[in-house]
């Protein structure tokens, strides 16, 4: 394998017509003179330009655009493409996308739940983004591991980390190691096809499902444990998933937070979903509401809709059609306030038997208000168990400043602090919040800043080789990226074979056998 350490060697370049006249210096950026009559011409021109580069033992001498700016992002989902695309609005821009799944999409194809078709609708926006003359990704790249980001900043003008996050905080409470415990993120993986998580094989033999979060992950993965399996069928789920979910004896799951109604991270059409969930019926301790109408005078007004739903529906008589859908329910859900987990509990044969819960009272107002406990204890018998606390970032490169304890990477306004060249942007960029929406202001103006600094002269000057350059180390490397094109067979393949059973797709969840299919 070729070393990882690769430089610029022997800088040279000259119009792709015809060699350099003898005696000639050339410079670069936005001052290149090659001195023949045809010099004032030739400035004027957006030129193809030839370049020599070394690549550990391997010399490759490369055409470029010499005014074309180069930049890479690095993660293929919403955060990504939403970058990518206001990238391309300079007119000359050319950017190459990495991923390190054969995939695209990210967190749009493995987090959104498959009974939300129409969210993914946005991939119709990031493949015609994906379609420009200018844009191309790259899957099958690990960033940090295949290349590193200081290879990256050597090959392009800028760089753009957007890889989400890509994992769970952890619970950090005794139990938590015992079989039957799970993060929602590789449960929601699983069930949506994220090839790292597609061998989970969660045990669903138990009654009683517990899972500790009040967000809109915790709420779909409530949902599709108590989901009729025979309403998953024409979504997107992979086949394993349903196959386990038909043989599912859960029967109530309950969602279990911290603080109180008020505080709640779900939104008010996850919730809305639930209370309308086909077979099931929700179960809400109107205690917990007390006095709750006079707090919410002065909320905003979406928190203050979402706390009125949840008012309702645990303290007023249900209409006629409803209680008697409730009433017929084999399947039950329910929102535990007011509670902390303090261990999980293994049963004689060392698995999971409950969570024990310290009761909780609220202190402070407004964003300061601030769960403590009350010295109370009771304890949830449970089955399995399945954390949904947050998603974390990872760091991706040891050359990449890192914030540990806040699980993303120091910025400002998606510039890298002390990196000039590199930036990012969703997740990665000010932590898991917010929704698609969210992501694509945030990205956009990552992209807006990249733009300025460009048109400001703060980026490289000269000519990069980009992707010519990280074609030839991955090749080196035994690394065979798989192109949007490839994708798109990939895709096809996909289409195919969930057409048999009614199902938009059937994902394929193993890397190699996507590579196999593409004959790597």
């Amino acid at each position: 394998m070729a070393s990882r350490c690769w430089r610029w060697w022997g800088w040279s370049a000259w119009p792709r017509t015809r060699p350099p006249p003898a005696g000639s210096t050339p410079t670069f950026g936005g001052s290149v003179e090659v001195r023949d009559p045809n010099a004032t011409a030739l400035r004027n021109k957006r030129r193809r330009m030839q370049v020599r580069v070394k690549l550990g033992k391997f010399q490759l001498l490369l055409d470029i655009q010499e005014k074309t700016p180069q930049i890479c992002v690095v993660g293929s989902g919403p955060a990504g493409f939403y970058t990518a695309q206001h990238l391309l609005k300079h007119p000359q821009a050319h950017v190459d996308i990495y991923e390190k799944q054969p995939v695209p999409f990210g967190l749009v194809r493995f987090g959104v739940a498959p009974d939300h078709p129409e969210v993914k609708n946005v991939i119709n926006t990031f493949t015609q983004t994906a379609h420009s003359g200018r844009c191309a990704f790259w899957g099958n790249v690990e960033v940090g591991r295949d290349v590193t980001v200081p290879e990256l900043r050597e090959a392009y003008h800028a760089v753009v980390l957007s890889y989400g996050a890509e994992d769970h905080r952890a619970l950090e409470i005794p139990g938590e190691e015992l079989p039957g415990v799970c993060s929602a993120r590789a449960f929601v993986g699983w069930y949506n096809g994220l090839p790292e998580n597609r061998e989970l094989e969660p045990d669903l033999s138990c009654d009683t499902a517990v899972i500790l979060g009040q967000g809109n992950v915790a709420l779909d993965v409530a949902r599709i444990l108590l989901t009729p399996p025979e309403h998953l069928e024409r979504t997107d789920i992979t086949k394993a998933a349903l196959g386990v979910l038909r043989q599912s004896r859960v029967k109530t799951v309950w969602l279990v937070g911290r603080r109180g109604p008020l505080q709640v991270a779900f939104t008010i059409k996850e919730l809305r979903e639930m209370i309308q969930l086909p077979g099931a019926r929700p179960i809400l301790d109107p205690a917990d509401f007390l006095g709750l109408q006079d707090k919410i005078k002065e909320v905003p007004r979406p928190r203050k809709r979402l706390t009125e739903l949840l008012l309702r529906t645990a303290t007023e008589k249900p209409g006629p059609e409803e209680a008697a859908r409730w009433a017929s329910a084999s399947r039950a859900w329910g929102l535990r306030f007011f509670r902390s987990p303090q261990q999980v509990l293994p049963s004689p044969d060392g698995r999971r038997a409950g969570v024990r819960l310290a009761v909780t009272r609220l202190e402070g107002v407004g964003e300061a208000t601030r769960a403590v406990p009350t010295g109370d204890m009771e304890d949830l018998p449970c089955g399995l168990v399945l954390s949904s606390v947050g998603y974390k970032s990872r760091p991706v490169d040891p050359s990449v400043p890192f914030d540990s304890k806040l699980g993303v990477i120091p910025n400002v306004e998606g510039r890298v602090m002390d990196v000039p060249g590199l930036y990012c942007s969703g997740w990665v960029k000010r932590g898991p919040t917010g929704v698609i929406a969210t992501t694509m202001t945030d990205s956009f103006l990552t992209g807006q800043m990249l733009l300025q600094d460009l048109k400001a002269g703060l980026l490289p000057s000269g000519p990069r080789p980009g992707y010519a350059a990280i074609q030839a180390l991955l090749s080196s490397r035994g690394v065979r990226p798989v192109s949007f094109s490839d994708w798109e067979k990939l895709d096809a393949e996909e289409v195919a074979r969930g057409q048999g059973t009614g199902k938009p797709r059937e994902k394929l969840v193993d890397p190699q056998e996507m590579l196999r299919l593409l004959g790597h």
